[in-house]
């Protein structure tokens, strides 16, 4: 199966032409080469995956015979990801929820005092 109908069956992208488009800008790698979107996958094959400065490994573990639904993608796919990648995705997280919500203004002297001390900032 080419990679990119597999990324798309194992529901990583929502349309199979993102994942062309993923492929083709370098973001899929197999043994740290940069893949075409007609690159054929097997079973047992490591993949890495960029999003949002984050590099996710995948291994495959069966070709699915068509697009699968969300619970059995655990059948397919592998999560092998190291720790210190799941890391920065909390960190990312944790810094997109500290952003303050639009429309309430600037922060009053208190709270800029609080978010200086929080940032480490003098």
């Amino acid at each position: 199966m080419r990679i990119d109908k597999f990324l798309w069956c194992v529901r990583l992208f929502k349309t199979r032409s993102l994942a062309t488009e993923a492929c083709n800008a370098g973001k899929i790698l197999i043994e740290g080469i940069p893949v075409k979107p007609s690159r054929e996958v097997k079973p047992d094959t490591f993949f890495n995956f960029k999003k949002t400065g984050i590099t996710y490994l995948f291994k495959i573990k069966e070709i699915p015979k068509s697009r699968v639904g969300a619970p059995l993608v655990d059948q397919f796919l592998e999560n092998c990801t190291p720790k210190e990648e799941l890391e920065k995705l909390e960190l990312l997280k944790l810094a997109k929820s500290y952003v303050r919500p639009r429309g309430l203004g600037r922060p009053t002297k208190k709270e800029r005092r609080d978010i200086e001390s929080f940032l480490g900032e003098d």
